[in-house]
């Protein structure tokens, strides 16, 4: 076991926090007077940076939520405001207004544009409104405590009070009374087609959707020839309301059955095993009434397309696609495991002095003037893989110039001191935000984008302590700060959130802190989002710690299903007929955008899902037909067409070569100094083109028991190519019966026979 003890600047201590990650004791002393708190090598500041947007003091929650709270999720809006802005957990949608819950189902009129794909409207009526019958309108709505993928909004007014829960695949919406009865308003008159005034458990349909209404047993109702249904409780303080797949009589018996068992917790567990990532999706219920302890959920396509568990035949729309339905107390899903490499083999180098003359030109670059996170974080990033492309090229002198240039650079960040305003960490206990100034982006309010930004930074330290292990340990615990902004590993973590943006149902991470949208939350860059969980992999094994490394190894994994089902639609079944394109841009929780936040030009649209290029990016290459498809939609609508030399024609060079490097290579040697993005440089463009053309695509169908691993293939001859961390060899097995003995400290590449 080892400890890090921070030391704080200046002479005041608060308080001391203790905190487990994989087997480490890390010592977190409080803030200081100064307002800097050391830990290890480096430090942050507590005092808010000039230039950097202070965070809200007020957090719209109750007593039931304290500590650090996650930001940057499907309901966040409900932390930041009165009441939210619309939520779109799927197949439901709501928005918490002062006359109470409403809710409506957008998945039943999902339709296609050239610009988007939609599903229908949600407004401040809802298809229903669930309220309460001694209380005309609330004072406000608070977040009353949440789990991994459902959330409770409590009203209050004072004198009564009405708790909702609501969560990702949920049909149901469960209700807590108090001093009063539940109503329930239509928007417009709904159709009873199962049960009357005087039974508890109701049918209706409204606007062509149909509900279950659930009232306690003995209940009754009044005021339905008003539209406006009052439950007659007796006192009971439970209630629900379900989306009905049909208006069966069968299936309204079904989800009664379920209806009083009140989901009060879920819960993802995940795993590391050979080749694939386990999750275990647990729910855990409050029973009312009767005996059925589980519950009625809805699984995205991610999900069911690896659930190793049993589905009924009901199905929901959403803009994600179908969703299939699940009976029980959870399921479990395995999904393989994409291996990642830190560099690209040595092999794919097809002229060593031309690499070399790019290496050389991005050495003798001056080092920039610091800038916000956002593009501080790019600088490193392309740090980071010259150095790899370096060590394989062995050019070792010149490697030490990059990682010199990214220590330099991290340890100004990793280092705080009084009155200074950047490059700096600042730390807000209120929120248990972890803020880089200069902030960008709204990174600093509302909380924007921390995992694209900080995922660069992640990277770059776990690109240094492959190669330079003692500044690893010296610089640990703030690198270990950053990664817990943005996924704390430990679910008691008492600075930060567990796993802050990253959505643990619908599969990937959301971007925006507040989730102040009518459409809800968004994520633009889904490639970044990997780059950040890249790096918790890399980290993580190159520092023996396995709790951050596994961490990386599920999110990666997780979400390029999420990126394979829903920005690329890889299978072609999730996106509505009408839809005329083969990729959005951005995802976000009530449709689908084929644009982005900066430009409307098809490279950026497309592009923004790809950068940065990294050794890892060998992801989006599993379906090579796929790649093709886009390629060809992207090169016959962008005005340069196959003039690469616009753009960010480099980028869709970079992508074509993960089906057809042939003629990204032929390019890239016609166009030798062709326009590059600016994350991107001539070094790792000739290096990935020729490796792809050199060694072959990606093979997905062979998964490896190391995650450190790729697998290439081309005209039938398969390359293996292991990057063993450890200080011992190491004998990787792969799915095809192939094994490797692995060096130790370095990358192994072997070649099948044809």
């Amino acid at each position: 076991m080892k400890s890090l003890i921070a030391r704080p600047s200046g002479w005041a201590l608060v308080v001391v926090l203790v905190v487990i990650f994989g087997g480490a004791l890390w010592l977190t002393v409080g803030e200081a007077r100064s307002g800097i708190v050391q830990v290890g090598a480096g430090s942050y500041s507590t005092t808010l940076p000039d230039g950097c947007n202070p965070l809200p003091e007020k957090i719209y929650r109750t007593q039931a939520t304290r500590g650090p709270t996650v930001t940057g999720q499907w309901w966040s809006s409900l932390l930041w405001q009165e009441y939210s802005n619309n939520m779109f957990p799927h197949p439901l949608a709501m928005v918490c207004t002062p006359e109470g819950l409403a809710i409506s189902y957008p998945g039943a009129a999902v339709v296609g544009s050239q610009s988007a794909i939609m599903g229908g409207g949600v407004t401040q009526n809802g298809d229903l409104k669930i309220g309460h019958s001694a209380a005309s309108s609330f004072t406000k709505a608070e977040c009353d405590g949440y789990s991994d993928w459902f959330v409770t909004a409590a009203f209050d007014d004072g004198k009564a009070s009405l708790k909702t829960s609501f969560g990702h695949g949920s049909p149901f919406v469960y209700c807590i009374y108090r001093s009063g009865n539940p109503v329930v308003t239509f928007d417009g008159r709904p159709q009873i087609w199962s049960g009357t005034a005087k039974d508890a458990v109701l049918g209706v349909t409204i606007k062509g959707h149909h509900y279950g209404l659930f009232g306690a047993s003995g209940s009754s109702w009044t005021g339905m020839d008003a539209g406006i249904f009052t439950n007659q409780s007796g006192g009971k303080p439970y209630f629900s309301i379900a989306l009905l797949p049909d208006n069966r009589l069968e299936t309204l018996a079904l989800f009664k059955r379920y209806a009083y068992s009140h989901v009060i917790d879920t819960r993802v567990d995940y795993q590391v095993i050979p080749g694939k990532v386990k999750a275990v999706y647990e729910i855990k219920t409050k029973v009312w009434e009767g005996s059925e302890s589980g519950t009625i959920c809805s699984l995205y396509p991610h999900q069911w397309k690896y659930v190793t568990s049993e589905l009924t035949n009901l199905t929901y729309g959403s803009v994600r696609g179908v969703m299939k339905v699940a009976c029980g107390t959870g399921f479990v899903t395995e999904v393989p495991i994409q291996g990642v490499l830190p560099m690209l083999p040595a092999e794919g180098i097809k002229d060593r002095a031309t690499l070399l003359g790019y290496l050389k030109a991005e050495a003798d670059v001056p080092s920039p003037d610091y800038a916000d996170t956002y593009w501080e974080g790019k600088h490193l990033g392309r740090l980071a893989t010259l150095s790899g492309i370096a060590e394989a090229a062995g050019e070792f002198d010149l490697q030490k110039i990059f990682i010199q240039q990214i220590k330099q650079r991290l340890e100004n960040w990793f280092t705080a001191s009084p009155g200074e305003t950047a490059p700096l960490f600042y730390y807000n206990a209120n929120w248990g935000a972890l803020v880089g100034s200069k902030s960008s982006f709204g990174s600093d309010r509302p909380l924007n984008d921390h995992h694209f930004h900080y995922g660069y930074f992640i990277r770059a330290a776990a690109e240094v302590a492959r190669v330079d292990p003692e500044w690893a340990k010296k610089w640990e615990p703030m690198v270990m700060m950053v990664i817990r902004d943005i996924a704390s590993p430990s679910r008691t973590d008492p600075m930060f959130p567990y796993i802050r943006c990253f959505d643990k149902y619908a599969g990937h991470s959301w971007a925006s802190g507040d989730a102040n949208f009518a459409d809800g939350n968004n994520q633009e860059s889904s490639s970044e989002s990997l780059n950040a969980w890249y790096g918790l992999m890399m980290w993580g094994e190159a520092t023996s710690n396995p709790k951050v490394r596994d961490a990386g190894v599920f999110l990666f994994n997780t979400e390029r299903t999420a990126v394979e089902e829903y920005w690329f639609d890889v299978s072609g079944t999730n996106y509505p007929k009408d839809f005329p394109n083969v990729a959005l841009g951005m995802i976000w929780g009530g449709k689908g955008a084929f644009g982005t936040w900066f430009s409307d030009e098809i490279d950026s649209i497309h592009g923004i899902n790809w950068l940065p290029f990294t050794p890892a990016s060998i992801y989006m290459g599993r379906s090579p037909a796929y790649v093709k498809k886009n390629y060809d939609r992207i090169t016959e609508r962008r005005p340069g067409g196959k003039n690469f030399n616009t753009g960010w024609g480099d980028l869709v060079v970079m992508f074509n070569a993960l089906n057809d490097p042939a003629s990204s290579a032929a390019y890239l040697d016609a166009h030798p100094h062709c326009l590059i993005e600016g994350g991107n440089t001539y070094a790792f463009m000739y290096h990935w083109i020729h490796t792809l053309d050199q060694l072959g695509i990606n093979d997905a169908g062979v998964v490896a028991d190391y995650p450190f691993s790729n697998v290439f293939q081309k005209d039938g001859r398969k390359t293996y190519a292991v990057y063993n961390y450890g200080p011992s060899p190491l004998t990787v097995h792969f799915s095809d019966g192939w094994n490797l003995l692995a060096k130790p400290k370095s990358l192994t590449v072997n070649r099948s026979d044809r």
